[in-house]
């Protein structure tokens, strides 16, 4: 690295000089008084200029003075080795050919001066090294992490001057691409290099841990970096974000392990909070499915931001209990009901919204696994489509302000039950709020991250009892987000005041699953393909290989949040509907799947189940070289 620091560089190169000239001129005096002989009167002053201004050559050359003495290792001495090799031989072909053929100079000194420079340079940094070493090894620090921190903005600053105070880790140093700061000194540790010197860097400081500091978009770096961190074998960990500090209560000078959400490709979408909040206090607002992945969140949040009244419903006891347990620590003052029931329910939903008056009502509940609703699609339609469907009816007879569906990807081109599922709540909606003073807000998004059923918490418990970790096909993606991500695009839909629509976040790019399983993998600290293996199954009945999020014939656009787009509803002809809307109550009360699936084929043209499978059979297999046939 380039130093900054003139006078400590000046010192180091004296040094070297010093120690140049011990070498040569004490062989050459130790040749000479083994023969009994004088030294000649010059002394070899030429040949001693010659030799050192060479040595000092070749030493910046091979970049010896880009280390530091207080991280002098293996690597140094070898370069040390090689320097004075390398500079022996300079030195004698120089004065062989332009010094008279070095008449007069010991061949004893020509040949030892290697050896003796190698001991000479060397001794005093592994010395200086072992001093710091014991001098850093009292009883506060005597087992910390030694850590190396990548970035050396005002993130970095503020971790390295926390972690001073830190008995767990020992900062050594950090990594940046500037090149201007090169050499630099931050809260008093070195910028040793660049991110690419991490391999070179970490066997140079013994750092054992590496964490991330770096500013803006991390997703890219990110996945580069756990890459290396997995094949150098070293644990690596990121500064959490000023809001995961806010809402997980880190403390200051934490570290976060590096989660699969920061791998996504994107960064993860700014909500505007004033806006939200400003939409929602004072108001009472109804979830259904409250004890979901998404209706808890949704709940948090809600209470966070100031809502009057939550009124929360949902089927699952033992989840609306941990719900109220969870709501009543964290928020000992909101005012909420908690209400166990079926939102397919009728009379239920119908005294809910007249005695709570909901200003907002979030529509969470719903069936969404798919191999499990191709194979039961009366309960696709009974929870997914008619529960929606009285839910959207009550809605609009109390006077609810705003009606918010939360719909799926899966239901653009629908291709399986829970797609054709959702995508008939959503006519059902449409159809219910027609003529009224009810504004329908659907949201459509992704997979979410590490909600209940996802292929998160699959991978993670395949990969806890040792792999092998099961993919469907090596080119099947998904977009992704986090449940938080997710809660703050239904809430930020519900501000657009003067919209109604469909809604849907800018996702990125889809994430290859098989890409999915490898970083998470890695993220368990293990070596994807050797220590856990990946399997191949074959899609599943009624899965695609690739998503969308929005059909052909809606046209969108992007609202005044730059990360959120809306669609306007494509022209359906909501009268047939009801008649299929009917014919579809009428068979699931006669439990006729043949019949459900007629009509869910008339009531929505684009539905054919056949393509979600490939043409010709996938044969399962096992991957263990890392390569996808």
């Amino acid at each position: 690295m380039t130093s900054r620091w003139p006078i400590g560089r000046a010192m180091v190169v004296l040094h070297d000089i010093v120690m140049v000239l011990l070498a040569w001129q004490g062989l050459v005096m130790l040749r000479y008084a083994s023969l009994g002989l004088a030294m000649p009167s010059h002394a070899f002053v030429e040949e001693t200029a010659i030799v050192v201004g060479i040595q000092l050559l070749v030493f910046w050359r091979m970049g010896l003075y880009r280390g530091l003495w207080r991280f002098a290792s293996l690597p140094d001495l070898k370069n040390i080795l090689f320097s004075s090799v390398l500079g022996g031989v300079a030195i004698a072909l120089v004065l062989f050919l332009f010094v008279d053929r070095a008449e007069g100079v010991p061949r004893f000194a020509l040949l030892f001066y290697p050896v003796a420079l190698v001991v000479l340079l060397g001794g005093p940094r592994v010395l200086y090294r072992a001093w710091k070493d014991n001098q850093s090894s009292g009883p506060s620090s005597g087992h910390r992490d030694r850590l190396l921190v990548l970035g050396a903005g005002p993130t970095a600053e503020s971790l390295v001057r926390d972690l001073q105070r830190s008995e767990r880790y020992q900062v050594v140093g950090l990594l940046d691409d500037d090149r201007s700061i090169q050499g630099a000194k931050i809260q008093g540790i070195p910028v040793l290099g660049r991110i690419d010197d991490l391999a070179t860097i970490a066997e140079e400081t013994a750092a054992t841990q590496v964490a991330i500091a770096i500013a803006g978009d991390q997703s890219e770096a990110l996945g580069r970096i756990a890459s290396q961190c997995e094949r150098l074998r070293l644990r690596f960990c990121r500064v959490p974000t000023p809001e995961e500090m806010l809402q997980d209560h880190w403390m200051q000078g934490g570290l976060k392990d590096v989660a699969i959400e920061d791998l996504l490709g994107r960064d993860p979408v700014l909500p505007d909070w004033p806006a939200i909040r400003a939409s929602l206090a004072g108001s009472t607002v109804l979830i259904t499915g409250a004890g979901g992945s998404i209706g808890s969140e949704l709940a948090r949040q809600c209470a966070a931001l100031g809502v009057a009244r939550l009124v929360l419903l949902e089927r699952s006891e033992l989840a609306l209990h941990q719900l109220q347990l969870d709501l009543r620590e964290r928020f000992p003052v909101l005012e909420a009901e908690f209400q166990l029931g079926d939102c397919g329910d009728a009379p239920l939903v119908r005294r809910l919204v007249a005695q709570w008056r909901p200003d907002e009502l979030f529509h969470a509940a719903a069936y969404k696994h798919v191999p499990l609703l191709e194979a039961q699609p009366r309960e696709a339609i009974r929870n997914n489509l008619l529960a929606t469907e009285v839910v959207a009816r009550e809605a609009v007879a109390g006077g609810v302000g705003t009606l918010v569906l939360i719909s799926t990807d899966k239901a653009v081109n629908a291709i399986n039950m829970l797609g054709a599922s959702k995508r008939l709540a959503e006519l059902a909606c449409q159809a219910a709020v027609r003529g009224s003073a009810t504004r329908l807000v659907t949201v459509r998004f992704g997979n979410v991250l590490d909600s209940a059923g996802s292929v998160v918490p699959l991978f993670r418990e395949q990969i806890r009892r040792g792999g092998p970790v099961t993919v469907t096909h090596p080119d099947v993606t998904r977009y992704f987000m986090t449940i938080p991500e997710a809660c703050q695009l239904i809430l930020q839909a519900t501000t657009l005041r003067e919209a109604s629509g469909i809604f849907t976040l800018d996702m990125g790019r889809p994430v290859l699953i098989r890409v999915l399983a490898e970083q998470m993998i890695r993220l368990a600290g293990f070596t994807p393909y050797r220590d856990i293996d990946i399997k191949y199954t074959g899609l599943r009945p009624g899965e695609k290989l690739h998503e969308e999020l929005f059909h052909a014939d809606e046209s969108y656009a992007q609202t005044i949040h730059p990360k959120i787009f809306q669609a306007e509803p494509r022209p359906v002809d909501l009268d047939g509907f009801d008649a299929h809307l009917k014919a579809l109550r009428l068979a699931v009360q006669r439990d006729d799947e043949n019949e459900i699936r007629h009509v869910i084929g008339e009531a929505i043209p684009e539905f054919h189940p056949a393509a979600g499978r490939l043409a010709g059979p996938f044969r399962p297999q096992v991957i263990r070289g890392g390569r996808v046939p």
